[in-house]
């Protein structure tokens, strides 16, 4: 099965040819330069493939698509609001490795738990960055900052962190 990475969402349709715009957490410009298809997840974990027409560069953030069979303003809004998701192989080579995202995948270790599990989610917000990881069953959202980031080993995918004390335990009690 093929692993999939959110990278943003379709913000808005653009113009009348069915043109929508894309908000991504690529970390950098990007035209998704080899990308063939965008996925969107109709239900959950039920992704489906629109083909790349076209990709227009707006700004560090935003990219216009076109897709392929989505060629009015109303086909292209009722794909709206939604999640666009590449695969895994797209992913790597299109987030820059200083981006949040790309710590998708990798291991968590904290400096007094040790092993916490893998990041499954990263949750961009103003002024810090949330990871979702599943410690003994249960979601918990870590927060990666200048205050609990060690390192980032992105060779052995492994994230360091030294994580406030009690935030682990309020995960695993109960």
């Amino acid at each position: 099965m093929n692993n999939y990475f959110s990278i943003g969402k379709l913000v808005s349709a653009h113009g009348l040819q069915g043109e929508l715009l894309v908000r991504h957490s690529l970390g950098k410009r990007s035209s998704l330069k080899g990308v063939t298809a965008i996925f969107l997840e109709e239900r959950k974990n039920s992704f489906i493939p629109y083909f790349l027409q076209q990709v227009t560069v707006k700004d560090a953030e935003h990219v216009y698509v076109r897709l392929e069979g989505i060629d009015s303003k109303e086909a292209a809004q009722k794909l709206l609001p939604g999640q666009i998701y590449l695969q895994e192989e797209d992913f790597k080579a299109q987030t820059a490795s200083s981006s949040p995202l790309a710590l998708l995948g990798f291991t968590v270790e904290d400096a007094h738990h040790g092993l916490l599990g893998t990041v499954e989610e990263v949750i961009e917000m103003p002024m810090q960055v949330l990871v979702k990881v599943q410690i003994k069953g249960k979601e918990a959202l870590l927060p990666v900052n200048e205050q609990s980031l060690v390192k980032v080993d992105h060779k052995k995918q492994v994230v360091h962190l030294d994580l406030p004390e009690g935030l682990v335990e309020l995960y695993t009690q109960g």
